[in-house]
């Protein structure tokens, strides 16, 4: 999938492909907050129809970096389900031929919706079919809506459907607000089904305490309070993802680990929040400085403080053997704390 950040990376051959027969583009809009089964149902709709306008149109999404909330609000509080190399990796995986990035500011809000969708949709993409979902919202203090949308493509001779909403077995509607309710509880194992795929954050590998090496338990922190969407303190089973390591492919290295998140009660040191990923049965993994990311499976119990050293490494073992189970991967060995070589 090309990615264009910005309008001036559009190719010019898209704009001259304003009603040609076989090119231009179908062409979808949204935030795409967490890329959640309803998105997925959209965007796969968008990819047909563009296969089935010919080889030479493209798939096309549309989207914003950063939030729209977060500038006409400066001041919320609202970490995104996924960063936009995640979001836009998940936009990948529908099948688009590309993504436009673009940069939202008060000034591009300020437009009509009409200007919108002839400057940006038909002019800078070629558009020849647009398909959104039924909540569309779009220009200036978001008046325009599906009925405007359609209004505008009849004027222009261009195709406009709007997707029925998807439903969950349970008749809730999918969606970003769905996903963010199950994350704060804690219920990874449901926004991984409202996503499509498990819920995962992101950020650099920094340094800890380093207790964790010492007791057998080597861990890859990072720190929470910029990871994005992160559950609440406990311990869940997940993968870590290697996106750089040598030889991994397009989705990384997945490596099994046990996910502890909190500030540590037991030794009531820890300053401040983190995400420390154990990954099972490796005592050489030197990941300091370098970026991972972090897959959340299933939340396997609070966090606790323990009596006592001995508890806590019994249940530390546990929580090993439950991840191990959880993952569907062997049991490792215990790490001897001398072999910890990172």
């Amino acid at each position: 999938m090309e990615i264009w950040y910005g309008a001036e990376q559009v190719p010019e051959s898209l704009r001259a492909a304003r009603g040609a027969a076989s090119a231009g583009s179908v062409v979808t809009v949204g935030v795409f907050d967490g890329v959640h089964r309803g998105h997925q149902r959209i965007l796969a709709r968008v990819v047909e129809r563009a296969r089935a306008l010919g080889p030479d149109c493209l798939a096309v999404a549309v989207t914003f970096d950063p939030h729209p909330l977060t500038v006409h609000r400066p001041g919320i509080d609202l970490a995104m389900i996924a960063s936009l190399p995640d979001r836009l990796g998940a936009l990948a995986a529908t099948g688009l031929d590309a993504a436009l990035v673009i940069p939202y500011t008060l000034a591009f809000a300020d437009q009509s919706p009409e200007g919108f969708v002839r400057d940006w949709l038909e002019g800078l993409l070629g558009a020849r079919a647009i398909v959104v979902g039924g909540d569309v919202r779009f220009g200036r203090d978001n008046s325009g809506d599906a009925d405007s949308l359609r209004a505008i493509g009849a004027a222009d001779g261009v195709e406009v459907e709007i997707v029925p909403e998807l439903l969950a077995p349970s008749g809730r509607r999918w969606s970003s607000t769905w996903a963010r309710e199950c994350l704060a509880g804690g219920d990874v194992r449901q926004a991984a089904e409202i996503l499509g795929r498990p819920h995962r954050v992101r950020g650099a590998v920094v340094h800890g305490l380093r207790r964790g090496r010492e007791l057998g338990f080597p861990t890859a922190n990072l720190d929470a309070a910029t990871a994005g969407v992160v559950p609440p303190d406990g311990v869940y089973a997940g993968w870590l993802v290697r996106s750089g390591a040598p030889g991994a492919g397009a989705e990384g290295e997945r490596l099994p680990a046990a996910i502890s998140i909190g500030t540590n009660p037991t030794f009531d040191d820890v300053p401040a929040r983190t995400i420390e990923a154990h990954v099972l049965g490796r005592a050489d993994l030197d990941l300091y400085g370098e970026e991972v990311a972090v897959d959340f499976v299933s939340h396997l119990r609070p966090m606790l403080a323990f009596d006592g050293l001995d508890p806590l490494l019994a249940q530390m073992r546990q929580d090993v053997v439950d991840t191990a189970e959880v993952l569907g991967v062997p049991v490792p060995e215990p790490v001897r704390p001398e072999d910890v070589t990172a």
